[in-house]
């Protein structure tokens, strides 16, 4: 993310642009992971474009809300691993973008929080649903009442965020630790990981029993891939495996 001007905040181009890209992302069978991260020194994303919302009526804003929502949901069904690479402010639609991620990082000195009340607004392009799934309902009750700012290391006690790590002088700690995960990832089976990615988001939003079915339909179309006979031959000889997607 690239809008130095408005600290990559969520206005009306930005975000058909990043609608472009996830639509070349989600057909691109070469991608295996993708990391989200900020060309902008010190800030992720710092949410809403709200100079450009204080000119839409109640209708357009209800419209465009809306539409990030669905921009989050798009981030969240790439089939791929996504991780959010913090390295600066996360506020409002920014954490909501992170949240949307399956992964995140973040450096310690990062600042992050559903700010939305404080401006006489509520998450709303995910952030109610998808931040007690982190943290559980009652942080995420405090975290949304309050709009309060959390740092890096805070996020990561509450099980905000995957890793929390030191900045480092180039203000990219964040993104190089979430290559090297990002790096461990990308020798796995793609299609195995996909399935688990499948399997997991599926399976989370119903009961036990749906969720185990949910899981063995994503296993039994992993069952006749080349990757898993693959798996299995190079266990036997005793080398590692050389996965193709396929």
């Amino acid at each position: 993310m690239n809008r130095p001007h408005a600290r990559n905040s969520l206005g009306k181009v930005f975000v058909n642009e990043l609608f472009s890209a996830l639509e070349q992302l989600r057909f691109d069978e070469k991608v295996r992971v993708v990391v989200f991260k900020s060309e902008v020194k010190g800030v992720f994303c710092a949410g809403a474009d709200l100079k450009e919302r204080a000119q839409m009526d109640d209708a357009e804003v209800g419209h465009f809300v809306k539409r990030l929502r669905n921009l989050m949901d798009e981030i969240a069904a790439l089939p791929v691993p996504t991780i959010a690479a913090i390295d600066g402010y996360a506020l409002g639609g920014g954490l909501e973008m992170a949240l949307a991620c399956d992964l995140r990082v973040a450096a310690s000195s990062a600042k992050m929080g559903l700010i939305e009340t404080t401006r006489g607004l509520l998450p709303g392009a995910g952030g109610t649903q998808r931040l007690p799934r982190c943290v559980g309902v009652g942080l995420a009750k405090e975290l949304i009442f309050t709009g309060r700012q959390i740092d890096g290391q805070e996020a990561f006690s509450m099980g905000l965020v995957n890793h929390a790590v030191p900045q480092n002088e180039e203000g990219d700690a964040a993104y190089q630790r979430a290559l090297t995960l990002a790096k461990e990832i990308l020798p796995q089976a793609p299609i195995a990981v996909k399935m688990g990615k499948l399997a997991i988001n599926r399976g989370i939003e119903v009961d036990i029993a749906s969720g185990m079915a949910i899981e063995g339909m994503c296993y039994a179309q992993n069952i006749p891939t080349r990757d898993r006979q693959e798996g299995m031959a190079a266990f036997k000889e005793k080398r590692p495996p050389r996965f193709i997607g396929k």
